[in-house]
């Protein structure tokens, strides 16, 4: 692995994680996720939910080195699956936000993180077009000559991962401090939490 490391043209590299760094600054689903989790539970939430998050795509990044999510892809029925399952849990993220009472978006405590944590990673973990995006993009900057190009995939996947958990970190403590601030307005954080998770399951469908 070190070896084709090495062997991997540093501008390529560069080029990578430059394209990495812009994309995942985009606002997308992980980011809006961080952000309701953060403002729902402080920023300790939006850093959790951003950990769970990172976790899910090391899962995409290892399937897709090994060709599983290639196969998988390549069977309609199970990505709609894998899409609908995704939605069904953001679905029952935004009931349980909707219903929760004000005092619980605020709890700052070791299980509460826990939750963010497992959260970000299934939500990241039953989105397909994460798995679809790690597939088109990654093998963009591989190169025959510098070795397995699974190698690669996972050498480039390694440095996305960790562009996605501090950016994608970053989102979430902004919205947690954001939302600290506004700590006597939790329960009305709850709602929009809620809101931002069935969007979120309306737009996995609809994609």
């Amino acid at each position: 692995m070190i070896e084709t490391f090495l062997n991997m043209d540093p501008v390529t590299i560069a080029t990578f994680l430059m394209a990495g760094i812009v994309l995942n600054l985009t606002p997308g689903a992980d980011v809006v996720f961080a952000t309701a989790s953060g403002i729902s539970g402080g920023w300790r939430f939006g850093v959790a939910a951003a950990f769970g998050i990172a976790l899910g795509a090391v899962v995409h990044i290892t399937l897709a080195a090994v060709g599983i999510s290639a196969a998988l892809m390549a069977l309609p029925w199970a990505y709609d699956a894998i899409r609908y399952l995704g939605a069904a849990y953001l679905l029952y993220l935004a009931v349980k936000s909707w219903r929760a009472p004000p005092e619980t978006g605020n709890t700052q405590g070791a299980k509460g993180a826990r939750q963010a944590i497992r959260r970000g990673f299934l939500t990241n973990l039953m989105n397909p077009k994460v798995a679809l995006f790690v597939l088109a993009f990654l093998p963009q900057f591989t190169a025959l000559e510098a070795g397995p190009v699974w190698h690669q995939i996972l050498i480039l996947g390694g440095l996305f991962t960790v562009t996605v958990f501090f950016i994608t970190a970053a989102y979430g403590a902004a919205a947690g401090i954001a939302g600290t601030a506004l700590r006597g307005a939790s329960g009305l954080m709850n709602k929009i939490s809620a809101i931002v998770f069935g969007g979120l399951a309306a737009k996995l469908v609809m994609d």
